[in-house]
């Protein structure tokens, strides 16, 4: 849980702010809405709340203006600026006048997830309390029996003392997102930014202005000037995962902004200088790459000064148990279960299971046993479907067969079908936006906004 981390959202927009809080509020944090800004200024002088996400344009007042009003209250307020917009102006404004970052509203729920820990992370480290530094790094990488995995942890630490390059290399799982955000925190660079990306996500020309920028009028769409991943990462560490599914032609692109540490948004001609860490990662064996003509040979070894490779799940299964013991307190936190026995005949099981998926997979695996545990235990019954592999046909079988009786029209059935299938995969995933736009084969956007369309807020934490 998020030891009663108080959030305020202020939008005019209620199904947005009610899909936001969903998401918040799955994630353990305290929150509270309010679609008319000058009443939040009225909540904020009688309550208190660790951090503000208010929409930039609103009718009433915009977001810098009821920024303004809020830090006249409480300076140290912690303010997040949500815009459709995302100009430079906006944002150097927002940050002017004290806010704590901005995000473009309908990105990717994920990353405004991880601005908060940040948040609250210094917020924690300000009032003097014991920092809970990546909580992911400590118990996914600091906890092994693993004696490789120990000889890949004294690696990274030696590698986060310089800027050097690093380019790390396992299965789709392994935590290599956990891995560079522990080498960025050991690093010089840990207060400042860490900014992730996921390469394979978007097309060439959108990967070209979500890592350089573009100017207003770059081209068909670019209503404003934006800011590109690599100047958002400005001073900190800049991690570009899926390295090896970038194209070529942004791979020479790439290049030159490793060798020159300037880069060019989309439409302007002037350099930019940029002071950046990079570390990337790939699942994919990129020797192989190279000889297919796939993978630019010099950018491999600019990428690759300092190699880590991290190993699969199987290959530590020392590890298990602790992960195991790790995921099921964070689920009985978040279900309010106190305890969660699992029998010794799932244990073995659990133990002997090779995770294809490493421990992304587990971690699925764990939370789905808590929710379908009986009277806190858990038994061969409540897993031995996952194995089988007809967990995906299990689900599709609570669909709601009344639909297909009498009248309804074909849009009436597959919106019936489609929500009823998306808040089972949500509830299953337990309401990870990501993993659970992954595993429908969506954008989180498209997601995000069918939670809203079909009302699929979730009302029991």
């Amino acid at each position: 849980m998020n030891d009663e981390y108080k959030v305020l959202i202020v939008d005019d927009e209620e199904d947005y702010s009610d899909a936001l809080s969903m998401i918040l509020q799955h994630e353990g944090y305290l929150i509270v809405q309010c679609n008319k800004p000058r009443e939040a200024v009225g909540l904020l002088r009688r309550e208190k709340f660790d951090l503000v996400l208010s929409d930039l344009k609103m009718p009433e007042m915009d977001g810098i203006t009821l920024l303004k009003e809020m830090k006249k209250i409480n300076p140290n307020l912690i303010f997040i600026i949500m815009t459709a917009y995302g100009t430079i102006d906006n944002a150097v404004t927002a940050m002017k006048e004290g806010a704590y970052t901005y995000v473009i509203k309908g990105s990717d729920p994920e990353e405004l997830l991880k601005e908060i820990h940040q948040a609250k992370k210094l917020s924690k480290l300000s009032h003097g309390e014991p920092a809970t530094t990546n909580l992911q790094a400590n118990d996914f990488v600091m906890e092994t029996k693993n004696q490789r995995f120990r000889e890949i942890l004294a690696t990274a630490e030696k590698a986060a003392k310089s800027d050097v390059n690093i380019l790390i290399l396992g299965e789709s799982g392994v935590g290599k997102e956990v891995l560079a955000r522990y080498i960025h925190e050991e690093s010089r660079r840990g207060q400042h930014q860490f900014i992730a990306t996921n390469c394979c996500t978007f097309t060439e020309s959108l990967l070209e202005s979500e890592l350089f920028g573009h100017e207003k009028g770059a081209f068909t769409g670019a209503l404003n000037t934006r800011i590109g991943r690599f100047e958002a990462a400005n001073g900190g560490t800049l991690f570009l995962d899926e390295i090896g599914d970038i194209p070529l032609p942004t791979q020479s692109k790439l290049l030159r902004v490793i060798e020159t540490k300037t880069i060019n948004r989309i439409g302007r001609n002037e350099d930019i200088r940029v002071d950046f860490r990079l570390i990337t990662a790939t699942n994919k064996i990129l020797e192989q790459e190279i000889k297919a003509g796939r993978f630019r040979e010099d950018l491999y070894y600019r990428l690759g000064t300092i190699i880590i490779e991290v190993p699969p799940l199987r290959q530590r299964k020392e590890d298990i148990p602790s992960l195991i013991k790790y995921f099921m307190n964070k689920v009985q936190n978040s279900l309010n279960i106190d305890t969660i026995e699992i029998n010794e005949d799932v244990m073995k099981l659990l133990l002997a299971y090779h995770y294809p998926g490493n421990i992304r997979e587990l971690k699925n695996i764990v939370e789905r046993m808590a929710v379908l545990s009986d009277h806190g235990e858990v038994n061969l019954a409540n897993v031995i479907n996952y194995f089988a592999k007809v967990d995906v046909a299990q689900a599709e079988s609570d669909a709601n067969p009344s639909i297909l009786e009498g009248e309804h029209s074909l849009r009436e059935v597959r919106r019936d079908v489609e929500s009823k299938h998306i808040a089972n995969t949500l509830k299953k995933n337990k309401y990870n936006i990501a993993k659970t736009a992954q595993e429908l084969e969506i954008s989180t956007r498209q997601l995000f906004n069918k939670i809203t369309d079909y009302n699929l807020k979730q009302n029991e934490k």
